[in-house]
């Protein structure tokens, strides 16, 4: 099937306007998590996942249980015939208060679904793209890309050499640039 049939049918409009509910809410690096949520999809589309409809609906929520808590759960399943998969994969992927980052990725690196890891990896792809020295300290960005070697790349390795492959270059540039000496413009 062409990619263009492939993508003819699905239908997004219903998660979108859910994942509006993200546009309040900022991140480090500007813009808005709803941002991040479309460039998670963007990623997985860009690795041409164009017909696991679930995967790209959990992709546009998949920080929406996590960052507005009040969703309604119920409401969400009732969205589509896929509603139930892609709710299953969102909470897959939800870090639960409380729970510390390295031990929620361990998880899903050694008890997730192909598609939970394939949704955190292009995840992380996205925070990397965004990780930038005038927004976070070294020391948070030392600790991302240490749980990115962790727990992300393995997964990365097991679910999609390509995108384990830009992972790697990823951490690589970001390591570079927190070494970058920053010098004003006029020298």
């Amino acid at each position: 099937m062409e990619d263009i049939e492939k993508l003819r049918n699905l239908v997004l409009a219903p998660y979108i306007i859910k994942a509006t509910a993200l546009i309040g809410n900022p991140r480090n690096v500007g813009g808005n998590a709803f941002r991040h949520a479309l460039a998670t999809m963007a990623i997985l589309l860009d690795y041409k996942l164009f017909d696991d409809y679930v995967l790209l609906k959990a992709a546009v929520i998949h920080d929406l249980i996590e960052d507005i808590p009040d969703t309604n759960q119920d409401e969400l399943r009732r969205i589509d015939d896929q509603a139930n998969e892609v709710v299953n994969l969102v909470l897959e992927v939800t870090r639960l208060k409380g729970v510390v980052k390295a031990d929620y990725l361990k998880k899903i690196l050694e008890h997730g679904s192909r598609n939970a890891k394939i949704l955190k990896v292009a995840d992380r792809i996205s925070n990397l793209t965004d990780l930038h020295r005038d927004d976070y300290t070294k020391k948070k960005m030392t600790t991302m890309l240490k749980e990115t070697e962790m727990y992300v790349l393995p997964m990365a390795l097991e679910v999609n050499k390509n995108m384990a492959i830009e992972l790697k270059d990823l951490i690589e540039k970001r390591r570079k640039r927190m070494n970058f000496i920053k010098y004003p413009e006029f020298l």
